[in-house]
């Protein structure tokens, strides 16, 4: 784009640009952009000769709602990049209609999900919440007891959802020896073979799994996807885990068959999120339930401002993106 730097906009909370975007990067972001305001914003409360010459957003955590009220303040804008996973819960589907370039992070926010489900996984199937409250308790040498399917062995897993975060699990599911289950509506059964999985319906994939983990959006149909019928088909001393989000489950559905015993649950997501102090799951020894912790923290964020980074590159140099995001996939990405 030659000598041109773009007008531009820094959409975020402070501490998510702190993490997401190292020093060198903010160099970076200052010798490409024109930035309007030096700082990362929360809002869009600007006068309108500031608003209306943006050209590029850079957005992450804490970016306003993006409706279309906005985005007519904003005529020039061309391309936004966000530094996150999901772009639904900001972002007005007319940007992506209208032509605006929409790229994001999601694919940087999978890994760490991937690599939490996979643990998760492997925790559950080796029943640490059920054997250490027994060990908290007893205080004896271990006690293995009574114990249901221990161990990763052979086992069945059935993966809810061919998102970018089932793709990257399946991967890790198969460096151990167990056998791979997919549902997928939008995955053709020569693609789920490639995947290294056997396409099944959900209903199969439930009865069949000794795991079965949930990385489906939450739309519209997949609220309460798995329900009351799913449950009731998932085997004793069977697993559910839930990294996605917590409306993909019945809450009410499940409370029955953990609190029997008869399910084990690791749940990272619930609904409502967190649950009501008087939930029996609380205080469940076959329930582990975490603060959404899954998707990037920490040190992990840095790689969401690097991936926005990289495609920000990309898009001025005049290259092919990665991680564009078109108008059709609103109605199945998270």
């Amino acid at each position: 784009m030659g000598d041109h730097r773009p007008s531009a906009l820094l959409l975020m909370n402070a501490a998510t640009y702190d993490e997401a975007f190292r020093d060198d990067a903010r160099t970076e972001l200052e010798t490409l952009l024109d930035l309007r305001v030096p700082l990362p914003v929360t809002h869009l409360d600007l006068p309108d000769d500031v608003v209306e010459r943006v050209e590029i957003l850079v957005t992450s955590w804490g970016v306003p709602r993006l409706d279309d009220e906005a985005l007519a303040r904003m005529p020039k804008l061309r391309a936004i990049f966000h530094a996150a996973g999901t772009i639904r819960p900001f972002l007005s589907p007319g940007a992506l209609e209208s032509g605006v370039t929409v790229c994001a992070a999601a694919d940087a926010n999978a890994g760490p999900v991937a690599e939490f489900t996979f643990a998760q996984i492997i925790l559950a199937l080796k029943r640490v919440g059920r054997l250490a409250d027994r060990y908290r308790t007893q205080r004896r040498p271990r006690d293995l007891s009574g114990m249901p399917v221990l161990g990763t062995h052979g086992v069945t897993v059935g993966v809810v959802g061919a998102s970018r975060v089932g793709r990257k699990v399946v991967e890790r599911l198969h460096t151990i020896d167990a056998r791979v289950l997919l549902a997928d509506p939008y995955v053709e059964a020569s693609e789920a073979r490639e995947l290294g999985a056997e396409p099944v319906p959900l209903d199969e994939l439930c009865a069949r799994s000794d795991v079965v983990t949930l990385h489906a959006p939450l739309t519209p149909s997949t609220i309460g996807l798995v329900g009351e019928r799913q449950l009731a088909l998932m085997r004793d001393g069977a697993v559910l885990v839930n990294t996605a989000r917590g409306g993909i489950v019945d809450h009410a559905a499940l409370t029955p068959h953990v609190v029997s015993g008869r399910l084990d649950a690791w749940l990272d997501v619930t609904d409502p999120e967190p649950l009501p102090d008087d939930s029996p799951l609380w205080d469940l020894p076959n329930v582990a339930l975490t603060p959404h912790l899954a998707g990037a923290l920490g040190n992990e964020v840095s790689r969401l401002g690097d991936q926005a980074m990289a495609e920000l590159r990309r898009y001025l140099d005049g290259r092919p993106l990665r991680h564009q995001i078109q108008a059709a996939d609103l109605a199945r990405i998270a």
